[in-house]
Parts: structure tokens; sequence; C-alpha cells
């Protein structure tokens, strides 16, 4: 979706598409990354997130991320995010730079990832990349502790009220980091983007700005009919969506990272039935049994979430 206009900012349900991969292959599939695009897209989501950690961006080379954030920004319809994390200075800056001229609505950035670094050399790193990478477009904080260095409320606090921050998109599922950005939004305008499904609708209510979501990435109609829900002031029906929303979630914590999202999409359609390590006996077992229970769950499950590929309120 490149465009002269404005970026807005990030509001909704923001989908954080997996990344179907050619079999055998360190190389993505575009084709097939633009059909599964389409398809979420159509359920109504507000945005889109490439080479997030649903997205598996630390699979592929920089070369291959920026040749699909290119395709896939010129076919969307809504506006994209892009993660340009990486474990260098220099490779965020490269992956900024092609976003920005690819038409992206704003970035994602974590801090470094694999190594371990203490505060002040990540705010340094954000400093720097500020200065050095010409990406003039929104730029959110990205912190998800479980795999990289965490942003701490105090870090977060300083970074954001530099004004030189869109905002966060917070994974931690941190209850405690969740009141300081809520209780910091009184005195400092950014975006906050909750990434825990588990406490999405608790964090929305309080006053978030909206979802990157992994589950959109599956069943974009649930997200979707859950938050128009909230932002309509139908409590009722909002928990009854979260509680399905909630079914779904408990899968996810059986698995590896990702593996239930893109095992969703499989029995959907769309084709993401790659991984990145084989799954062993037990795990393929596992799968098969979610593949049932979740042919069975689905239908009601889209019956109940309604017809959310309406215009977006």
């Amino acid at each position: 979706m490149a465009t002269d206009q404005q970026p807005v900012p990030a509001t909704g349900v923001y989908a954080a598409l997996a990344t179907p991969r050619r079999p055998n292959s360190t190389e993505a599939d575009a084709a097939a990354m633009l059909d599964y695009l389409d398809a979420v897209v159509q359920a109504g989501v507000d945005g889109l997130v490439l080479f997030g950690s649903t997205g598996e961006f630390v699979h592929f080379e920089l070369a291959e991320r920026m040749r699909v954030v290119s395709l896939a920004i010129r076919r969307s319809r809504v506006p994209v995010l892009v993660n340009v994390s990486h474990s260098t200075l220099a490779g965020s800056i490269d992956l900024a730079e092609n976003a920005t001229d690819a038409g992206a609505s704003g970035l994602l950035l974590m801090p470094p990832y694999f190594y371990r670094y203490p505060s002040d050399q990540i705010r340094r790193f954000y400093e720097d990349f500020l200065k050095l990478a010409e990406a003039p477009v929104p730029l959110y904080l990205y912190n998800l502790p479980c795999f990289t260095n965490p942003i701490s409320m105090g870090l977060a606090r300083e970074l954001l009220s530099s004004g030189s921050f869109a905002g966060i998109k917070d994974s931690s599922a941190d209850s405690s980091l969740f009141e300081g950005l809520q209780s910091l939004k009184s005195s400092v305008p950014f975006q906050f983007l909750v990434g825990s499904e588990r406490l999405y609708m608790q964090e929305r209510l309080s006053g978030s700005d909206g979802i990157v979501s992994g589950v959109a990435a599956a069943i974009p109609e649930l997200i979707v009919a859950t938050d128009r829900a909230i932002r309509n002031g139908d409590t009722a029906r909002a928990n009854h969506l979260n509680g399905r929303l909630l079914e779904f979630v408990k899968f996810v914590d059986r698995f590896p990272v990702g593996v239930v999202i893109k095992q969703a999409a499989v029995v959907r359609g769309w084709n993401l039935n790659q991984v990145a390590i084989p799954f062993d006996d037990d795990m393929s077992a596992d799968v098969i049994a979610f593949h049932q229970w979740f042919r069975t769950w689905l239908p009601d499950v889209l019956a109940e979430s309604g017809d959310t590929a309406a215009v977006r309120s």
C-alpha cells in the first residue's frame, strides 16, 4: 500500500502475518504470501505486520525480507508495519530504508537480539538508529523479552517521552509493565499496541490503541469481531468472543511459537505448511489432534464472528 499520504497512527487489529516458505528452502513463497495476505485483509483487519516473530524473520536473509516486503506492501489495501529488527544496527538501518522506500506505514524495532546488552546500550542503539536511518515514517518500539533484550519500563518511559517514537508494541504479557505504559499515556502521547491475545481485552478496555496479533494471521475474523465489539461498547459480545479466543490461545502455548497459527492457516487452505525444524512423532500426533479440534471449532466461531469483512467502523 505505497502512498504519499501522511501515515496515520496504528489502531485496531494488525495481523502479524506468518511467512510462507518454499519447501526445504530459506526463500519465501511470494505468490503464496500475496494470496494469504489477500485473505487476511478481506476479513477486515485494520493493518498488517510483516516479518515479526509470527513471520519468523530470523529465518530469512536481508535481501529476501526486502523483496517480500516490497511485493506485499504493493499488494496490500491496508496499512503495513514492517519489523526491521536485526542483530546489528547496520542490518536494521538497511531494512528500514527498504521498507520506507516500499511504502511502509511504520516500522517496528526491537533491541538487538541473541546477545545480551544493558539498558544504556539499548538506549544508545535506538538513538543511533534515529540518527542514521533515513526512515521518515512512524517508528514503534518492539518489546519481545522472551526472545531478545527487554525494554524496561524506565527505558520505555525515557524513549517514548523523547517524542521520537510513535509508540510501542509490547509482547511481554507483563501486567505491571502494561499498567506503567497505560499510566504513561496520560501524560505522553503515543500508540500502545498489545502483543498478547491473552491480555488483549483487558488492556483494550483500559485504553490501549490496538493489537498486533499472530492469532489474527489465522483467525482474523475472530479478532476483528472482538475488537469491533469492544469499540462499540458491546461488552457482552466482546466477553463471549474473547472466551472463544482464549479457547484457541490455550493451544498456542502447547507448541513452539507460531506452530499453531500456521497449522490453523493450513486447515483453512492457506499455504503455510512449512516448518523450520521437522516435527518428531509426538508433535506430529499433537498437530493432527489440533487439526481435528480446529476443524470442529472453526465453523461456529466464524458464524459467531459475523460479517467482519464489512466496512471497518
